[in-house]
C-alpha cells in the first residue's frame, strides 16, 4: 500500500519504521523539509519527501502531528481524492494545544478534526504510548500482543485502518464510529493501558465521557511530577501503570 505520513515525532517515526518493515511503500514529510528528517527514521525503507509529495497518489495518509496543527494542513488535504483514507493519530491536551472551545464544551476530538479537514477520517494509533509502540510491537498471533482501538465511519476507512494497525505490530479492535471515538480519548480505560484484544472491548464499553478530562489531567500532573515537564513522555512501564491506576 502507498502510505504518506505527515510528522516524524514519537509516534510518526515508529509508524515509518513498522509500516516500511511490513512492506508498504512509505513516504514521510515534516514541517521543516525532507533534509531535516533523521537517517535513522528512514533506515527501513521510508523516503523523505515534501508534504505535497507525501500526499500525492497515496492510498492512505497518516497525520502524526499535534492536534492544534490540524487546521493548517486542511488546504493540503483539499487536493487529495475523496476516497483516500486519512488517519489521524492526535490527542487533545489543552496545556499543549491551547484550549479549543468546542472540545472543551464536549465535542469529540475526532469529530472536530474531521470538521477542520472537511472530510472523513480514521482515528488510530492515538491510544498507545510512544514507548510502548516503539518497543512492544509483536508479530500477529503473539501472546499478549497489545491492541489499540480504531474508529471510522466508512467501510473502506475501517478496513484500511484495521489492516495498517495490524501491519504495525499491534492488534486492531474496531471501536465504532468517529462520533463514538471519545471512548479512546485521553482519560479513557483503553487509552495507553496496553490491553490485549480480549481486554479492549470491555475497556471501551466502560468509558465514561464526563470523567475523561479530569482523569486525563490527573495523569498529566503525575507525569509532570515525575519527569519535570509536560512534553517528555514517560517510559512505558510507568506510563501504563499510571494510566491503569487512574483511568481503569
Amino acid at each position: 500500500m502507498k502510505i504518506g505520513i505527515l510528522g516524524v515525532g514519537h509516534i510518526g517515526k515508529t509508524l515509518v519504521r513498522t509500516l516500511s518493515e511490513a512492506g508498504h511503500d512509505v513516504k514521510v514529510a515534516n514541517s521543516r523539509g525532507p533534509e531535516t528528517i533523521p537517517s535513522e527514521v528512514l533506515a527501513f525503507g521510508g523516503r523523505a519527501v515534501t508534504a505535497e509529495e507525501a500526499v500525492k497518489d497515496a492510498d492512505a495518509i497518516i497525520l502524526s502531528i499535534p492536534l492544534n496543527r490540524i487546521p493548517g494542513i486542511a488546504p493540503l488535504l483539499a487536493t487529495v481524492p475523496e476516497d483516500t483514507v486519512v488517519i489521524d493519530t492526535s490527542n487533545y491536551y489543552p496545556m499543549r494545544d491551547d484550549k479549543i472551545t468546542e472540545i472543551e464544551e464536549g465535542k469529540v476530538e475526532s469529530v472536530w478534526v474531521s470538521e477542520q479537514l472537511g472530510r472523513p477520517i480514521v482515528k488510530a494509533w492515538n491510544a498507545i504510548g510512544s514507548d510502548s509502540f516503539a518497543r512492544k510491537g509483536k508479530p500477529k498471533g503473539s501472546a499478549d500482543r497489545i491492541a489499540i482501538p480504531v474508529a471510522a465511519d466508512r467501510d473502506r476507512d475501517r478496513e484500511v485502518g484495521l489492516r495498517l494497525v495490524e501491519s504495525s505490530g499491534l492488534d486492531a479492535v474496531y471501536s465504532g464510529t468517529i462520533a463514538e471515538s471519545w471512548r479512546q480519548q485521553p482519560g479513557a480505560p483503553g487509552y495507553c493501558t496496553d490491553l490485549t484484544r480480549e481486554e479492549m472491548p470491555d475497556a471501551l464499553a466502560k468509558a465514561e465521557k464526563a470523567r475523561l478530562p479530569r482523569r486525563r489531567d490527573l495523569v498529566v500532573a503525575a507525569i509532570q511530577e515525575r519527569v519535570g515537564d509536560a512534553t517528555t513522555n514517560p517510559d512505558a512501564d510507568f506510563g501504563v501503570r499510571l494510566a491503569r491506576a487512574i483511568c481503569m
